[in-house]
């Protein structure tokens, strides 16, 4: 029987290859709550009204939540958190997120990358320069996806966007949503929920400039030329009264969505639907309507939660929430970089090109450790033969 023994600093590189430091780890999976956000009522699929309460208008949307902004309450709902292709209404979460980190008389000049995203689009061009208000003009109002991409190079990095977009929807407490994109396009893994989107467009309410943005109808947008006009996509501006705006969104495979608020009086009501397969704008008028002729407040299904403490100074409150909007020192964010920087390829990857350098020398120690056992082998052989 031969045996082979490994030098000492064999069996050390050995031991080092064999210990698990180029292992990334496993993500953590979201933990099931035993109460759902907002309530126990609206863990189920089906509709919710309160008891003794008609329910809402037939809408074909597979998911909705209707709820007052002020209170918070949750009036009724149908499947409220239900996960979804969220399509153009995750752009309230990045005007939501991005606003109070952006200037907005800061002037961009966005990159090739941003001007060329596919689907809909303001029609930025390289050549053209943009206030940040501009940009969230198009966004909000034409549903850009140039703009929305030239947002999210202009906080430093599309990577750094995304995870400012997922810490702020944490903090917020919509729990359904992950961003995978600042535009809202398909990507695998990406959702919302009609509960996230009322609790994002309630958010988005209490902040002047979104409010400004969402309900605007027509504005002069710059071109390297002059400029052009641009419309809302909100087609109830138009024709719902009392309506202050908020976003809608169809994709081939999300289909429509849509999330719009109204007020009227001392009341503003919150209509959010996902999964619709036709034309909404009159289903959801009707939803609006019966949210205003909802009596007796205190009476209601769930509610929109607070937000978590804030960590960004600039961040406020939602409409009549009981969080404080007092400063709160900011967390420490990277520096950003001009916006018309491209973005670099580690971060489209996610970061996989950091992993490539230690790859390549862990390959290196394996050879050289063959080497030296395939010597050992050799000099063993040579003694016994």
């Amino acid at each position: 029987m031969r045996t082979y023994h490994l030098l000492p600093g064999a069996a050390l590189l050995a031991t080092a290859l064999l210990a698990p430091t180029l292992v990334a780890p496993p993500a953590v999976a979201r933990p099931e709550r035993a109460t759902p956000i907002g309530g126990e009522l609206l863990g189920g699929r089906g509709l919710v009204v309160p008891a003794g309460v008609k329910a809402p208008p037939k809408t074909a949307a597979k998911s909705y939540v209707i709820a007052d902004a002020v209170t918070g309450e949750v009036l009724a709902a149908k499947d409220p958190h239900g996960r979804y292709l969220p399509a153009s209404t995750l752009k309230i979460l990045t005007a939501v997120t991005l606003i109070p980190k952006l200037d907005k008389n800061a002037k961009i000049r966005p990159s090739r990358n941003a001007c060329n995203q596919e689907g809909s689009a303001v029609g930025l061009s390289v050549k053209g320069t943009y206030s940040v208000a501009d940009l969230f003009r198009a966004l909000m109002m034409s549903s850009g996806n140039d703009a929305a991409m030239a947002l999210a190079e202009a906080n430093g990095s599309l990577r750094q966007t995304m995870a400012d977009m997922n810490a702020e929807a944490r903090r917020l407490q919509a729990l359904d949503t992950v961003a995978k994109t600042p535009s809202g396009l398909d990507r695998p893994g990406q959702s919302s929920s009609a509960y996230d989107l009322a609790l994002i467009a309630r958010a988005g309410l209490a902040n002047p400039d979104f409010r400004r943005y969402v309900s605007t109808k027509t504005a002069k947008f710059p071109a390297p030329k002059g400029h052009y006009e641009i419309s809302n996509h909100n087609k109830l501006l138009y024709r719902y009264k009392g309506m202050i705006g908020v976003k809608n969104g169809w994709t081939s495979k999300a289909m429509g969505s849509f999330v719009g608020a109204a007020k009227r009086g001392d009341r503003t009501i919150i209509v959010s639907i996902m999964r619709h397969d036709g034309y909404f704008w009159d289903e959801v008028g009707k939803l609006l309507d019966w949210g205003f002729a909802f009596q007796g407040r205190g009476v209601s299904v769930g509610r929109l939660v607070d937000p978590l403490p804030a960590a960004d100074p600039q961040a406020t409150s939602p409409v009549g929430g009981a969080q404080s909007s007092a400063p709160v020192a900011p967390a420490p964010s990277a520096p950003a970089v001009p916006s018309h920087s491209p973005v670099s390829a580690a971060d489209r990857r996610g970061g996989v090109g950091g992993l490539i350098a230690p790859v390549v020398i862990a390959a290196g120690l394996v050879a050289g450790l063959l080497w030296v056992i395939i010597g050992v082998r050799r000099r063993a052989r040579a003694r016994w033969e």
